[in-house]
């Protein structure tokens, strides 16, 4: 049995093996993200959790991460732990919009509420899945609340309307009707502005003083 306790020689112990599943590999901040093919994705995670050198019979979480502008608009991210071994390892497949994701439901059961939730929030369609619906909003929302191209302020306000003795809808009071992306970080913009920290303290130290008892 091989000691893949480290991240390099897990990377090279999975290439070694099935490296035409593999579409890219890094390792960051302690941690081996490996980006697979969407039709390679159940025999890879099948693969991981029976090996008996890597034992990730743990699947901790499906998210999705949606890079809108991108042509592979989503992100499907599988988070895998082996007890065994005391390593994590991060699973990711981009796809298209109108693409779908095999089900993993068929080598974790875990999977089946991580799917669901990603499908709730992204609208990320998995293939096969036993019972693909919404798991936290209301089977009447309208859209997918973690895309970035959904309003803020949501589309339609709920509140329980004692009368009718249930839950109704309206529009909201807030619209939006144009929505600029700003793909730019804040802090990319600031340039040639040391000057500033030189300037001097606007602030007198009598400001913050405690007030005096009389």
């Amino acid at each position: 049995m091989l000691d893949v306790t480290k991240l390099s020689d897990l990377d090279a112990y999975i290439k070694s093996a099935h490296a035409d599943w593999l579409h890219e590999s890094t390792i960051a901040n302690r941690e081996l993200t490996i980006i697979c093919r969407r039709k390679d994705l159940i025999s890879l995670l099948t693969f991981l959790r029976d090996d008996k050198n890597t034992q990730f019979k743990t699947l901790l979480d499906i998210c999705g991460v949606d890079h809108l502008g991108r042509a592979e608009r989503f992100d499907v991210v599988y988070h895998l732990l082996s007890l065994v071994k005391n390593i994590r390892l991060r699973i990711k497949v981009r796809i298209r919009e109108d693409e779908t994701v095999p089900t993993a439901t068929g080598v974790f059961s875990s999977a089946n509420w991580y799917e669901r939730e990603t499908y709730d929030m992204y609208g990320i369609m998995f293939e096969n899945h036993p019972d693909l619906r919404r798991i936290l909003t209301d089977y009447d929302f309208d859209g997918h609340p973690l895309r970035k191209d959904f309003p803020v302020e949501g589309k339609v306000e709920m509140w329980y309307d004692d009368e009718q003795k249930r839950c109704v809808y309206r529009p909201i009071s807030l619209k939006q009707d144009f929505r600029s992306f700003e793909w730019q970080s804040p802090w990319e913009g600031m340039h040639d502005n040391f000057h500033l920290a030189e300037e001097d303290n606007p602030f007198d130290a009598g400001e913050f003083a405690a007030p005096k008892k009389d």
